[in-house]
């Protein structure tokens, strides 16, 4: 069964009045467990995530934004690392996002909108 095994515990890095999106920094480990990657994905402490990328763009933005926090930790994770191939990690971040009790209709636009717009970003 897929969980999250610990708890997402982050500081903020600097202040999103002045990115429009704020840095954040893991304070202890995320340690995932997926049914879709088969493998606990362990993010390691302090690494630095803006969570998800959603563009501030405001129906964007309010249908998308600000939600799924520990899944857009892991997500960014497999994008940075490449662990696993992009399309398995796509599809862990809507596993995650379910997990942690996002709607279907907000976890299915954000899984469209990493598969859309998110292959500039894999691996950097």
């Amino acid at each position: 069964m897929s969980m999250f095994v610990t708890a997402l515990e982050v500081t903020l890095l600097d202040d999103t009045s002045n990115s429009g999106r704020g840095s954040w920094r893991l304070d202890a480990a995320l340690l995932y467990a997926s049914d879709v990657a088969n493998r606990v994905i362990a993010v390691p402490v302090g690494f630095v995530t803006d969570f998800a990328s959603v563009p501030r763009v405001p129906l964007a933005f309010w249908l998308t934004g600000d939600t799924c926090h520990e899944a857009a930790v892991v997500h960014d994770y497999l994008y940075k690392t490449m662990l696993l191939p992009r399309d398995v990690a796509d599809q862990v971040l809507q596993e995650a996002s379910e997990v942690t009790g996002v709607p279907w209709w907000r976890r299915t636009l954000v899984y469209w909108g990493v598969r859309v717009g998110g292959a500039s970003h894999f691996g950097t």
